[in-house]
């Protein structure tokens, strides 16, 4: 039983995963209770995640039940399921189906359904599939039950079928019966729910199971099957099946329909494609070309048989294609042809939409071939025809068609007429739109009256299925001219069509009720929103006046619903007189020819008055005209009577139903009088009524005409003028430009100046509705008339086209109008386009170009190619039907001479312009291969190719490339290059669109692959192409498709799918046309379309052009007016409800909001603010959360996708933020929530505004005392920090700024630990300026700042005192530097330890800050070190050179402010404070501060002068402005202006001149060098090919910089502080320069290249020897890289390289080998051996081996100990080549040096005896003279003369400057005083003071203290004494203020530079001691290292023996 306790005590989890299987048992009963009672989103879940799959593979039968029970309540209740599928399912199928309790398996079943409820069915179904290949029969028989559940329950949508009939088959054929009769129940429930879709996949099993199936499927009920288990994300759908069970049958059966077309599932998408070209006979081509019938025959047999398969796989079926064409067309034996026609049926039933690509080849030819009369061969062609239309669509293959309908072969006619009436069958409304019905009808109206009867019936037909399709209504306008009989014939047939896929004709009928109540007001807008729409050409939308002729044409039609034209036939006189006597008063009969002319007046205002008093219905308008123009008619003489005449025609036209007949008895006088002066204008407005009634296009075409038919000037100029207002007034709808083009044309010519001005300004009204393609009918006019038409164009350019005032109100113009506008919304321009003259050049593409199109000769498929394009330029426009050519150029596309690809490319872009928009059926056998050209390796052939493409697309839109397959048949390719250009194009079309067919889908898995391409150029472009897909395909849609890759992928997709949903474009509005199908039609439709109308577009758009409508247009419509206005108004109102909204607060007051938002996060019931990029779900909850704390408005803006609306929202806040202050507090984590967000927005303007407010409010909670909370703060400061590293300095500054007011409004020491995160990032800037931001933290608060303790915290700085980054390392430089200042030397202690380089890096920076900060008081630090005034303030904001002005004119300004504010400073103040600040030991004594309010003192504060003046053995006493000056001078030095850097040259040339002054220039030495090489590239770049410059003020500035080089590198000290990649640009320059054949022809051009070779030689002596060879290296590596630069150039880089070699004996000791093999192992990497020998020279590669024998020599083997900078030394080629180099080399023996001397430590003594006195001292006064070890060198020069005391040192320092020997004077005295005063120290300590003759210390006498660190504390203190005397202060400090000995670091025999230089020689000890202490270690040591000497002396004791 004690094992029993022990495992009772487990927790649940461990108890799962016990050995003993009791212990599981009662984990799984435990975990059963708690995965019941769990939260859904509860972080426990997580836990056993890996635990579920053992509970279902559970070894122990009586454990495993639970074990499944457990599993199937984690499943059904964890969000965290979905990740436990793949294994936990594959161990259901593997260990629980093969178990023999029943109720095992019933629970792994019930386990996989479960799993499908929760959106995983296709993991699970997948499974399930693998388990069908086990070999256990139980287990198959299980997943067979499984899956028939699976779809059982779930249905056929959720389950895919297609995989499962796959294997259907194979599991018939099992041994096992008990299979066998599972796959039939599977069989029979499958059938269920596709039907006959699967008798073709199992057509081949045994024929006794298939009857045995058949019995079965017989009694499968007829109901549809339907979903009785619904998924987690349909439970509206589930709620909705529950009612219905609830309510019983009846609404069950209603719903029937809609679930049985839902499954409708298509047999072929079940079966397997078959691959046939392959297994063509061999010969097949030559047979089907032979002489004899019978082989032939036997071709054609062959290829029946393959095409038999009912799917085939998709390929290149062009040549079978065209020989089977070839047979239809040409062989004269009709069996042939009807087995021929059967082959393409197959070849299309088997391939469907990839068929596509060959219907413009074969459609013409079968539709000739029905001249046969045979019945069988006439079946096949419309088997075959049929079966090629379901393969493309109407419009691709309507100009075939339209072609043979007036052939004059009745049977032909018939045929296609009746195939026309098949294909319509297949068609719906929107696949049948008017555009592509209007031509057809057309050809059936000449049909229906045409002598073969089966000619007419087959026109009755078709039109019958038309009207069937797409409803009597729409086709009405086109059969305007059929009589009667013939109409009711149509009708007739109408009722008879049974469509296809619906049942019978009552569902037709009942489609076509709602259809016609709905019309009156659908059609409304339809008509309104046509003009608009015209403009597209013009790039612009109508203006929004548009009530009247909405209103009405919906007015009429609710009077007259089926009004048409008006058709009158011709009436006689003698029946017009009666008719007008009937209406007319009888004295106006009798005077209206009278020869008095008063009395024809009176006649005709009695007529007037008459015709102003009828009713419309009684108006016999021909009869009233024809009396108008009964003698004189319209040769009246009177211009009173003509006036009232024309009124009068006017009158009648407007008033009556006035027809087209009544219209020809009057035009002809109308048009006569046009011209008149004074009856002109009369004339026009009858005209404009005449329009109004009988349509515009139709009076304009007569007008026209019967103006140009005179010979008057004046009618035909008034005629044009009428003309172009009627256009503006009507629009532009129906009007048939090709009418009266060449009237135009005439005009145009006419000698009478009026009539060419009134047709140029015809044309520019006409230009503003058709654009550019107006011009091409005028390009053959003459220059000086073009160029005027030119220039009228120009004028309307950018001018929108006016929206039309009137508009037909018969519903004869329905015709022109309706039709027009589906024209429009099919193809835009298309109409337009349909207008100009195409010509037919199939004649012209003759067999002989095409067979030079295909020759082998490349000049003759050139000639070929020339041939065509010379046709299609001269033809200008074309028709669709261009022959041979597309097979011959899709040919030339694939050419190995890429000159024809790009000339075939250019001839496909002049075909898309002539074709225009016919050219879509070419899109799938000449668009696709252009795609495929995307893939060449050429970038200018991929240029064409693109070019092309967009050509394409601008005439046939995207549809038509976006369905079907092909496109992702492109995609699937592995091309790099078509990958990227591809998805770039698609990337930048996708947007566009408003709709994307559903074939888009199949580009995604292969999107998906490019994610993952080798290629970064792909996967970029793929992650481009994301979002566009997502806005057309829906995320959910992708997220499924990411299903099917491997699990890495997987969450890899998923995760760029999130960010993809973030930046999804939004889809771009419907046009006006969809807009104002809506109710609220008309203006604001028209408006909001021509901006990208979206529902959210702004207010305003809305109020400016309300009024117009309203009042002006709203009275003559009646009813539908007011429907109309009512409409319109909403958004009015809409708008000024926006206006009223935005008007109140913003920020709503919850109370207790935050409180219950802290709660709810606490208890995880939200989501916890933290992530890395911010996903949905986050957006989601904070948008929910925000929702009741902001006005609705602000929100959305808020929440919107477009950047402005942020902006805008942003700016909103601001202003009400001060207001609103205690709501803003109130919902303050939320605007902070949501600031995060805006920190992932990669657009400058919102976070700048960010910045902006964010600023605002901090400065507004520290004025309100608030303190941020930390659920407030860790939601915001993360977020905030990760902006500090911005690469935009405006950002960073504001930033830093917003994290300065931080710490007022958040305790610093909590802002601490999220400073410190943010230096753990890979941002090197973010580092950077983090450690800037702790160090101030530390400065303005103290170490209590630091968290968690300071020694964590500065350890955790330290570190990256040794980061790649310069910024970095100086940023944590400073901030240790910082701590120095507030804590004094205990900084040592609490950073641990450091390497040799970082320790002295460090000391050097507080020795620096020791004698340059100036210290103020605490408060004004922000604003000090915002600006630092010298360039080594403990915190620079930016790099030095980046603020030079500033520095500069900020220097000068405090200078200026201290003389003049000294007497004003308060007293207070006056304290030295440098004092204060610097020496820490008396801080405890000093009284504190008064605290005074810094804010209102506004001069800075004086710095009293120092008592004594510095002791700086350096020059850093110099003033502090002369930093600042010299940073102005050098940045002056890079000025675009020659003079102004001559003279900041000369500047430096006289500082750089006077030894004196030259150290000046320390620390600003690569600043300089960085100008000057800037100023070179300016040179050489610019002024070099500038003419204007003299020359000679070139060579000036050119000999400026070398003369000031040459100053510079003539002294060592500050050549030596040049950097690597300062040396690597500048030796860059200087060799361009050298190159540089201009300088040549300047005059004295040699002369400056002989001084830029002196130079050369100078920078390669007195540079860095590490820096400069190392610099050479690289440069080397560029230049060989570059195959830009001249051979020339890495020439005279190796010429530098070999004198640097010459000198290496002298130098090698000065080199850090350790970089400069890093630098020769990179060079190796980017050039290996064999890549370097494949160069043009071999120079390189033996200036590389040169270099490395020499190194190898010099140091021997050792050189080996220098690769410690090279990661992965074993793969680096360096390594293995220096090895065999030092085996070969004969000093093996002997030069072995100790390994931690090589960084210049001197060597040891038996070696300095031999080595010679002056290379000793030159190599220490080398080290004096350079600023890094100057401190080192002088220490060891003062150990030196102690040695030798007789040395001379006056060799040495003969040749220096004066300030040079006081300098190492004063050094030697200072480490004199030092020694003496560390030896009076030392005697109080016990530990034994070293010789000082020893000159290297052994190690062993080095005390250690027990953390490892070498002690050497009273050498600071020295130091400290010394600080304090410079500053002018005591040191005769008391005893008690010393610090205890206990924390002072005891010295060892010199100063800590000296120590420092020996530490290497320590490392091994200190590693033994580590050891040892490790081994040894008792909590109880006292971690004091003066503590416990006798321990200490032991320890040491130990270390030596170790050493021995």
């Amino acid at each position: 039983m004690g094992d029993d306790s022990e495992w009772m005590k487990l927790p649940i989890d461990q108890k799962c995963e016990h050995k003993v299987w009791k212990a599981r048992l009662s984990g799984y009963e435990e975990a059963l209770k708690l995965f019941q009672k769990l939260d859904e989103k509860s972080p426990e879940w997580s836990k056993y995640l890996g635990l579920i799959k053992k509970f279902v593979t559970e070894s122990n039968a009586v454990a495993q039940l639970k074990g499944l029970e457990a599993a199937l309540a984690f499943i059904e209740n964890a969000h965290v399921a979905g990740k436990t599928v793949g294994e936990v399912v594959s161990g259901v199928v593997n260990k629980v189906f093969n178990q023999p309790k029943a109720r095992a398996k019933e629970l792994g079943t019930e386990i996989c359904l479960m799993y499908i409820e929760i959106e995983k069915a296709e993991v699970v179904q997948d499974e399930l599939i693998k388990g069908l290949d086990n070999k256990n029969p139980k287990i198959v028989v299980a997943c067979i039950e499984a899956l028939r559940k699976a779809l059982c329950e779930f249905g056929s949508k959720i389950i895919t079928l297609k995989p499962v009939v796959k294997v259907l088959p194979k599991l018939f054929e099992s041994r096992e019966k008990a299979v066998r009769d599972e796959a039939k129940l599977l069989a029979v429930e499958i059938y269920r729910w596709i039907r006959d879709a699967l008798r073709a996949p199992l057509q081949n099993i045994n024929s006794v199971q298939l009857k045995e199936l058949e019995e079965e499927w017989v009694k499968v009920p007829a109901t549809a099957p339907k979903q009785i288990r619904f998924l987690r994300s349909q439970q509206d759908l589930k709620a909705k099946f529950e009612q219905q069970q609830a309510a019983g049958g009846d609404e069950a059966d209603g719903d029937d329909e809609e679930v049985a077309e839902a499954v409708q599932v298509d047999a072929y998408e079940l079966l397997e494609a078959v691959e046939i070209l392959s297994k063509l006979p061999k010969d097949f081509y030559e047979k089907i070309e032979a002489k004899k019938w019978q082989e032939r025959k036997e071709a054609l047999e062959a290829v029946e048989a393959l095409t038999k398969n009912p799917k085939l796989e998709s390929g290149d079926y062009g040549d079978l294609v065209r020989a089977l064409k070839k047979v239809i067309g040409k062989d004269a034996n009709v069996m042939l042809v009807s087995m021929a026609a059967k082959c393409l049926a197959g070849l299309a039933t088997g391939l469907r939409k990839k068929f596509g690509t060959y219907a413009g080849l074969v459609v013409p030819t079968i539709l000739e071939k029905f001249k046969e009369k045979k019945p069988q061969v006439v079946q096949a062609l419309q088997e075959a025809i049929d079966a090629v239309f379901l393969t493309t669509t109407l419009q691709n293959i309507s100009e075939d068609v339209l072609a043979v309908m007036d052939n004059k072969n009745p049977s032909i006619k018939q045929q296609a007429s009746l195939f026309l009436a098949r294909s319509f069958r297949h068609c719906t409304p929107s696949t049948l739109p008017k555009s592509v019905l209007k031509p057809f009808c057309a050809a059936f109206l000449k049909q229906v009256n045409d002598s073969a009867p089966e000619v007419r019936d087959a026109a009755f037909e078709a039109l019958g299925t038309a009207m069937k399709v797409i409803g009597e209504k729409a086709v009405n306008p086109f059969l305007t001219d059929v009589d009667k009989l013939k109409l009711d014939k149509i009708k007739e047939c109408a009722d008879k069509v049974e469509l296809i896929g619906k049942k019978g004709g009552g569902g037709g009928e009942k489609k076509e009720r709602p259809a016609a109540k709905a019309s009156p007001p659908v059609e409304a807008p339809a008509k309104t929103s046509g003009p608009p729409k015209k403009s597209a050409p013009a790039k612009a939308a109508g203006p929004p006046k548009k009530g009247k002729p909405a209103a009405a044409p919906s007015a009429k039609s609710k009077k007259a619903p089926e009004t048409k034209e008006i058709i009158e036939t011709e009436l006689s006189p003698e029946v017009c007189e009666e008719k007008a006597a009937a209406v007319l008063p009888a004295s106006c009969m009798q005077l209206l020819d009278s020869a008095n002319w008063k009395e024809r007046l009176a006649s005709m205002e009695e007529f007037q008055k008459a015709v102003e008093q009828m009713d419309k219905s009684e108006m016999p308008c021909q009869a009233l005209v024809k009396m108008l123009a009964k003698k004189p008619g319209w040769k009246e003489t009177n211009f009173q009577v003509m006036q009232m005449k024309l009124s009068i025609v006017g009158l009648v036209a407007q008033k009556g139903q006035f027809s087209k007949t009544s219209a020809l008895v009057v035009l002809d006088g109308l048009v006569d009088k046009i011209g008149d002066v004074k009856c002109g204008g009369n004339a026009k407005e009858a005209l404009t009524a005449i329009g109004e009634a009988c349509s515009l296009p139709w009076t304009a075409e007569q007008v026209v005409s019967i103006a140009f038919a005179q010979k008057n000037p004046k009618n035909q100029a008034e005629t044009l003028n009428w003309l172009a207002n009627a256009m503006k007034e009507f629009g532009f709808a129906g009007i048939n430009v090709k009418g009266f083009i060449n009237n135009v044309k005439t005009a145009l010519g006419a000698t009478n100046p009026a009539v060419r001005t009134s047709a140029i300004a015809l044309l520019g009204v006409m230009y503003l509705y058709m654009g550019a393609p107006l011009r091409m009918f005028f390009e053959d006019e003459k220059p000086a008339l073009l160029s005027q038409i030119d220039a009228e164009f120009v004028k309307m350019q950018g001018q929108s086209p006016p929206a039309p005032t009137r508009g037909a109100k018969k519903a004869g113009a329905e015709e022109d109008g309706d039709v027009a506008d589906e024209d429009e919304a099919d193809g835009g321009a298309g109409d337009i386009m349909d207008m100009l003259p195409r010509t037919d050049i199939s004649d012209k593409i003759t067999s002989e170009m095409v067979s030079k199109i295909s020759d082998k000769n490349w000049k003759i498929r050139k000639e070929g190619l020339d041939e065509v394009a010379a046709v299609i330029s001269e033809a200008k426009f074309i028709q669709a039907n261009i022959g041979e050519l597309p097979m011959a150029l899709k040919g030339r596309l694939n050419d190995s001479n890429k000159l024809l690809v790009q000339q075939t490319l250019n001839i496909l872009q002049q075909i898309a312009i002539a074709m225009g928009p016919s050219l879509k059926q070419h899109v799938k056998n000449l668009g696709i291969p252009v795609v495929t050209v995307l893939g060449d390796s050429k970038p200018n052939v991929r240029a064409t190719a693109m070019a092309t493409l967009n050509a394409w697309v601008e005439q046939t839109g995207m549809k038509e490339w976006l369905e079907g397959e092909d496109l992702s048949e492109e995609l699937k390719k592995e091309n790099p290059f078509l990958r990227q250009e591809l998805l770039g194009w698609l990337s930048e079309k996708l947007p566009t669109l408003r709709t994307v067919p559903a074939d888009l889908m199949l580009c995604v898995p292969h999107l998906y692959t490019c994610l993952e391409d080798r290629s970064g150029d792909v996967r970029k472009k793929a992650q481009d192409a994301l979002p566009t897909f997502m806005m057309h395909l829906g995320f959910d849609k992708m997220t499924k498709a990411t299903g099917k890759l491997k699990p890495a992928s997987k969450d890899q997709v998923v995760g760029m799918l999130d960010k993809a949903r973030a930046v999804m474009p939004a889809k771009p509005a419907a046009p006006a046309k969809a807009a104002a199908s809506k109710p609220a039609s008309s203006a604001p439709a028209a408006k909001t379309a021509s901006a990208p109308a979206r529902n959210h577009s702004p207010v305003d758009d809305y109020s400016e052009p309300e009024p117009k409508p309203d009042t002006k247009k709203a009275k003559p419509a009646g009813p539908a007016a007011k429907k109309v206005v009512a409409g319109k108004k909403p958004p009015v109102k809409a708008g000024a409800k926006d206006e009223e909204d935005k008007s109140g607060p913003i920020f709503i007051l919850v109370p207790n909001g935050k409180e219950q938002r802290i709660k709810e996060e606490k208890s995880l019931k939200i989501l916890k603010w933290n992530f890395i990029t911010p996903r949905d779900e986050y957006v989601e909850q904070l948008k929910t959360q925000m929702s009741t704390c902001l006005a609705k408005w602000l929100q959305d803006e808020l929440f919107h996708f477009d950047f402005q609306h942020h902006v805008k929202a942003i700016g909103a806040m601001i202003e009400h933020m001060e207001a609103e202050s205690e709501a803003v507090i109130g919902c303050l984590d939320l605007v902070l929530k949501w600031f995060t967000l805006r920190f992932f927005d990669t657009n400058t303007s919102v976070i700048m505004k960010t910045l902006e407010f964010l600023k605002m409010l901090f400065t507004m909670l520290s004025r309100k005392n608030y303190q941020l909370n930390d659920y407030e703060a860790s939601s915001f400061i993360p977020y905030l920090i990760l902006k500090v590293g911005e690469s935009k300095d405006v950002v960073r500054k504001d930033v830093r700024a917003i994290l300065a007011m931080l710490c007022k409004v958040y305790a610093a020491s909590k802002v601490f630990p999220y400073l410190m995160d943010g230096t753990k990032s890979k941002n090197s800037k973010q580092r950077s300026e983090c450690l800037e931001e702790l160090g101030c933290l530390i400065e303005n608060f103290g170490m209590n700042v630091c968290q968690p303790t300071p020694a964590k915290a500065l350890k955790e700085i330290a570190v990256h005192i040794g980061d790649r980054d310069t910024t970095v390392r100086n940023a944590a430089l400073n901030t240790v530097v910082a701590a120095y200042n507030a804590c004094g030397d205990q900084v040592f202690k609490l950073i641990g330890n450091l390497s040799e380089k970082e320790m002295s890096m460090l000391e050097e920076r507080i020795k620096r800050s020791a004698k340059k900060t100036p210290a103020p008081s605490t408060k004004q630090e922000r604003p000090q070190r915002e600006h630092p005034t010298n360039p080594n303030a403990t915190f620079l904001r930016k790099p030095a050179q980046e603020e030079v002005p500033n520095k500069l004119n900020q220097a000068r300004q405090q200078n200026a402010h201290l003389e003049q504010s000294a007497p004003s400073i308060p007293k207070e103040f006056q304290l030295d404070l440098d004092v204060f600040e610097n020496n820490h030991t008396c801080a405890s004594d000093i009284p504190d501060l008064v605290q005074h309010k810094l804010d209102e003192v506004l001069e800075p504060v004086m710095i009293p002068e120092r008592k004594i003046h510095s002791v700086s053995p350096h020059f850093d006493d110099i003033h502090n402005s002369t930093a600042s000056t010299i940073n102005f001078v050098i940045s002056q030095v890079a000025s675009g202006d020659i003079n102004t850097s001559i003279q900041a040259l000369a500047q430096i040339d006289e500082v750089l001149r006077q030894a004196d002054k030259a150290e000046a220039m320390s620390g600003h030495i690569d600043q300089f060098l960085i100008a000057t090489f800037m100023q070179l590239r300016l040179i050489y770049n610019t002024h070099m090919a500038d003419d204007r410059l003299d020359k000679k003020e070139i060579f000036k500035l050119y000999s400026c910089i070398i003369g000031n080089m040459l100053s510079l590198f003539s002294m060592e000290s500050l050549a030596r502080e040049a950097s690597m990649g300062v040396l690597k640009d500048l030796m860059h320059g200087l060799i361009t320069l050298m190159l540089d054949s201009r300088v040549e022809d300047i005059e004295d051009g040699q002369q400056l290249i002989r001084s830029v070779n002196l130079l050369m030689v100078r920078v390669l002596e007195k540079s860095d020897q590490t820096n400069i060879l190392s610099a050479l290296l690289v440069l080397l590596q560029d230049s060989l890289i570059s195959t830009a630069g001249s051979p020339m150039f890495s020439e005279l880089v190796m010429k530098c390289l070999w004198r640097m070699i010459r000198f290496l004996p002298q130098t090698i000791n000065s080199i850090n080998l350790d970089r400069i093999l890093l630098d020769v192992h990179n060079f190796m990497k980017v050039f290996p051996k064999e890549k370097l020998k494949q160069l043009k020279s071999d120079v390189p590669h033996r200036t590389l081996k040169t270099l490395l024998h020499t190194l190898c020599r010099l140091t021997g083997a050792k050189i080996l100990d220098h690769l410690s900078m090279i990661e992965n030394r074993n793969e680096s080629e360096l390594e293995a080549h220096l090895r065999r180099v030092v085996k070969h080399s004969a000093n093996l023996s002997g030069l072995k040096s100790d390994k931690g001397t090589e960084k210049g430590a001197l060597r040891s003594d038996d070696k300095m005896i031999k080595a010679k006195v002056s290379d000793i001292l030159s190599e220490i006064f080398k080290k004096i003279g350079s600023k890094e070890n100057t401190k080192e060198g002088l220490t060891e020069l003062y150990e030196y003369k102690q040695k030798y005391s007789d040395a001379d040192l006056e060799p040495f320092l003969r040749n220096t400057s004066q300030f040079f020997q006081s300098y190492v004077e004063r050094g030697l005295r200072m480490i004199e005083s030092e020694r003496e005063g560390k030896g009076r120290i030392q005697t109080s300590t016990v530990i034994a003071q070293h010789s000082t003759e020893s000159f290297v210390p052994s190690s062993s006498s080095v005390p250690v203290s027990s953390n490892g660190e070498d002690l050497n504390a009273a050498a600071y203190y020295e130091r400290l004494k010394i600080l304090r005397q410079r500053r002018g202060l005591e040191n005769s400090a008391p005893e008690d203020e010393r610090p205890p000995l206990s924390s002072l670091r005891p010295s060892v025999a010199s100063s800590t530079d000296m120590l420092h230089s020996k530490l290497s020689q320590l490392k091994e000890s200190r590693e033994h001691f580590q050891q040892e202490q490790s081994h040894s270690h008792s909590p109880t040591r006292s971690s004091s290292p003066a503590s416990n000497l006798d321990d200490l002396k032991k320890r040491l004791e130990r270390i030596k023996s170790n050493r021995q």
